[in-house]
């Protein structure tokens, strides 16, 4: 081979093995940007589903955290008739019976110690007890909110699913609630649909809709002839997406935006004004029917007075009003959760201007009220809550983030038996039964319990010391 050859040879392999090294050079890259690309989107896979997979044990964690605020909310419910059966000496030296102890006011504080760790340093604090030496005690990883309010407290529109004397009872109260002269321009404008609805359709509705009857019922109580027209089946047959009247119980609250009348205006003026805060909530679907003066808030008690006394100058004159709330707000802020009616006629004779607090009443300027018939007013108060609502949020923070699981529980107490074994009547102990022997409607019925029960299922239906659920909602 010339030297010619020989050179052009090696410049060949030369040239081969340049394009070998750029086609192997090509491929390296472009399985280097294969394997980018697929260990990115592992990463992300797999940040994603670690993600979910962390965001799914924190709800799960913050769910137990709200179900425990649950069960120690009945715990402390359940243990109020034995509080208040340890002060009974100190009330019987002053010839009165114990009351009730809004134990439920400080749920916050109490179960404190429950609680994660700054709660429970509170609660220390307040207490004066040292917990350093406490095991497994309080939460860790986070932390529970609680409020607990009675539905006692609430005026309840489910009344209309009872008999007739119920129904006027609801009326009174619906009525009483939408007095206010200001409130005229909120039952003058038209709804989506092109109605106008007034008191007396509102009131009317709201009732018909939860009464077990076809027939209209008038909230015109100046009539004493009862009505025969039919229910408004055609407002609601009418409607972009038509329904037809429950003629049921309502099932909760929120069913009341279905009722004719119930707009958003009506809710946010009448029934909720303060969503977050549910002590301000007006309306339940949950009470006994009796309303708690007590603890009901100052809107509440307006509507209850107005529904006894529709011609007082209280419930026709706006000032009058302002200054009833003023005062009840200011009365209720002044005794830190102390009972200020020891019976209804106590509350009945503050509203007379009688009594202990009905002067101071009326020296704010209220004028005293009479009632058409006080007998029947007393049947609609009452000084006790057996019906109690949770609201209950479990918190865990995690990176950049918190996840919040919120239990909505109602339970009922009416049958609850004492978690000491005391006997019904006893001072401080819950009684079993209202006066005369028989209970609310809808409330379930007492069971005798037995230590000795060998029916598995008989022991599943007895009543629990921790109350009734008859609500539970997880969101």
């Amino acid at each position: 081979m010339s030297a010619a050859a020989a050179l052009r040879s090696r410049r060949e392999r030369a040239r081969r093995r340049k394009r070998e090294r750029g086609i192997a050079l090509v491929m390296v890259m472009g399985a280097i940007a294969v394997l980018t690309v697929m260990l990115a989107e592992l990463q992300e896979d797999t940040s994603a589903e670690l993600a979910a997979a962390l965001a799914d044990r924190d709800a799960v964690q913050a769910e137990y955290f709200a179900k425990s605020a649950v069960s120690l909310s009945r715990l402390l419910i359940a243990s109020e008739p034995t509080i208040r059966q340890a002060i009974a000496p100190l009330f019987m030296m002053m010839r009165r019976t114990p009351p009730q102890l809004p134990v439920w006011e400080f749920s916050d504080r109490i179960l404190g110690a429950f609680n994660d760790q700054e709660s429970s340093s509170d609660w220390a604090k307040t207490s004066g007890l040292d917990l350093s030496m406490a095991k497994n005690l309080g939460l860790k990883g986070g932390r529970f909110e609680l409020v607990i309010i009675d539905e006692d407290s609430k005026l309840n529109v489910n009344l209309g699913a009872s008999n007739e004397i119920a129904h006027i009872r609801l009326a009174k109260q619906l009525m009483g609630n939408m007095a206010n002269p200001l409130y005229l321009p909120l039952f003058e404008q038209k709804d989506q649909n092109g109605n106008t609805n007034d008191r007396l359709t509102i009131c009317s509705s709201i009732i018909d809709w939860a009464d077990v009857d076809e027939n209209r019922f008038s909230c015109d109580l100046t009539q004493s002839a009862s009505s025969s027209a039919i229910e408004d089946y055609a407002y609601y047959q009418f409607l972009p997406k038509p329904y037809r009247i429950k003629n049921a119980p309502f099932d909760s609250l929120e069913e009341l935006h279905m009722v004719r009348g119930v707009s958003d205006d009506f809710w946010s003026t009448m029934v909720d004004p303060d969503p977050p805060n549910p002590r301000k909530r007006v309306f339940t679907v949950w009470g006994q029917g009796a309303v708690n003066v007590n603890t009901a808030n100052a809107p509440t008690l307006l509507a209850l007075v107005c529904s006894g006394a529709p011609q007082a100058e209280l419930c026709n004159d706006p000032m009058q009003m302002q200054m009833f709330t003023m005062g009840v707000t200011m009365a209720q802020g002044m005794s830190m959760g102390a009972q200020l009616f020891g019976s209804p006629a106590d509350f009945i004779n503050m509203m007379k201007g009688q009594g202990m607090l009905g002067p101071i009443l009326t020296g704010m300027g209220v004028k005293p009220v009479r009632f058409q018939s006080e007998s029947e007013f007393a049947k609609s108060i009452s000084i006790e809550s057996k019906m109690f609502s949770v609201y209950a949020v479990g918190v865990v923070k995690g990176y950049k983030r918190e996840t919040r699981t919120s239990i909505h529980a109602v339970v009922d107490f009416r049958s609850a038996p004492s978690i000491t074994g005391q006997q019904p009547g006893a001072p401080g102990a819950p009684s079993a039964a209202p006066t005369g022997g028989q209970l609310p409607p809808g409330a379930p019925p007492v069971q005798q319990s037995s230590a000795n029960n060998s029916n598995p299922f008989s022991a599943a239906m007895l009543p629990s010391t921790g109350g009734t659920i008859i609500h539970y909602k997880v969101e």
